[in-house]
């Protein structure tokens, strides 16, 4: 079998178990609720201006193309399934992220049951399902896990690099923080031959006109949500109560309940592992391996860092508040997009340890050097294995902010005969949190 197709057959394997895995973590009323700007101002958009000139209209002080699409695609199906079909195309977006991670990451990670468990942390992460996933208003925070791998992507032909550039255009016209990781374009020209070199042209073209795009919004539009002013305190303790408390655990209010009781401690030494795992594989790694491994732990904390200084809702005062008051937190969606990049880094970093193939540096012969590369694999395949017990304790559907409703279809449907009676009214649905005028058009429709 060729290997593009072999490589195209098993991104779609991938892709295909990614959005089933993450259709079912959120549940049967999750998926029939719509959720925040779903049903807000993403669906008032689309009915106010149409399928096209909604696409680019800001929102929030910035562009969201493919949440628009999702909302397209939802209007395009009977209106009382909008609330499951924009829950089914959000995680059919989740899978293609997988799919392309698992095809853009072998060269770093060519042992593939290592590169599977990287292609799928953006669908297993615990917190992920709480409130990110399945819903068009959140789903900018995975293009945070895919941009890192297209924006450095060493592709192998002009078709490989056209679809790289497409991803690419989608992801960064969807999040504009994507820009972050714009340093890595150097990563994909630095290449020995000239041709290459040019297959990172159209990447590097779509991402810097699509980010323009993005900050001329950013810079012209009204943006509601007013700046905050944390403290270091408040990142610091907030990230390791918040990120590395949901790489673990949905739960992240037990996390601080044992804090609150054994001290900081129970966070201080996995974050210390993850430091030395982090290092490790700094230090054997060949360089594009480095540089991603920086990326992803880099851009966890950049994009929990950010997300603090943007919006003053994002502080939950996590510096001057005592821990116990934490006991009963929610998970964070600033705190669930920093996770999965986390997750990624250690994943990768461990992967890079557990594969000697992938070393920049030769074993030494001796006792020492192979005690240390058993040492070294051997952390690597424990950490592994601690991401996959978190993912399967944690696959299983919880509670989400949706998980108690209301369901759209049922009131849609009650809303019948009422259109019937007055064609050009409306029909008031509501949906969480908010609610939302259905025009009697679609609902006859």
């Amino acid at each position: 079998m060729p290997r593009t197709l072999s490589t195209a057959i098993a991104a779609l394997v991938v892709a295909v178990c990614a959005a089933g895995v993450a259709w079912y973590r959120l549940g049967p009323l999750t998926r029939a609720t719509v959720w925040a700007e779903d049903g807000g101002p993403f669906f008032r958009d689309r009915v106010a201006y149409g399928a096209g000139e909604s696409l680019f209209h800001p929102y929030a002080g910035y562009l969201h193309l493919l949440p628009r699409l999702v909302v397209d695609v939802g209007f395009a199906r009977p209106i009382e399934q909008y609330a499951v079909t924009v829950a089914a195309t959000c995680c059919v977006v989740v899978g293609i992220v997988a799919g392309s991670v698992f095809v853009l990451a072998r060269d770093l990670v060519p042992a593939w049951p290592l590169r599977l468990v990287l292609a799928a942390v953006p669908v297993l992460v615990p917190v992920v399902p709480y409130e990110i996933s399945g819903n068009a208003a959140n789903l900018h925070w995975f293009m945070l896990v895919l941009v890192p791998w297209l924006v450095s992507a060493r592709v192998r032909t002009w078709w490989s690099s056209a679809v790289v550039a497409l991803l690419a255009a989608a992801a960064v016209l969807t999040e504009p923080q994507t820009l972050l990781f714009l340093p890595l374009l150097a990563v994909a020209w630095w290449r020995p031959t000239t041709a290459e070199r040019l297959r990172a042209l159209p990447v590097t073209i779509v991402v810097v006109a699509a980010g323009t795009l993005q900050v001329v919004t950013a810079l012209t539009t009204y943006r509601p949500s007013h700046p905050g002013d944390p403290t270091v305190r408040d990142v610091v303790r907030g990230y390791l109560l918040q990120p590395v408390a949901g790489a673990w655990t949905r739960g992240v209010g037990s996390v601080a309940d044992a804090v609150g009781r054994h001290g900081w401690v129970v966070l201080a030494v996995p974050v210390a592992v993850v430091a030395v795992l982090v290092v490790a594989a700094l230090v054997v790694g060949t360089w594009r391996a480095r540089i991603q491994v920086v990326a992803l732990a880099g851009g966890s904390v950049a994009v929990w860092t950010a997300g603090l200084v943007a919006n003053v809702t994002a502080n939950g005062g996590w510096g001057e508040r005592a821990v116990a008051e934490f006991v009963g937190a929610e998970p964070s969606r600033y705190g669930a997009a920093s996770a999965v990049l986390l997750t990624s880094a250690v994943v990768l970093a461990a992967a890079v340890l557990a594969d000697a193939r992938t070393w920049s540096l030769r074993r030494p012969a001796s006792r020492r050097g192979v005690v240390a590369g058993l040492a070294g694999g051997t952390a690597a395949w424990v950490a592994i294995a601690v991401v996959v017990a978190a993912a399967v304790t944690n696959v299983a559907p919880g509670v989400t902010q949706r998980s108690d409703g209301p369901a759209w279809a049922p009131q849609v449907q009650a809303g019948v005969t009422a259109c019937r009676a007055d064609p050009s009214g409306s029909v008031e649905v509501r949906t969480a949190p908010w609610s939302t005028a259905v025009p009697c058009a679609l609902v006859l429709r």
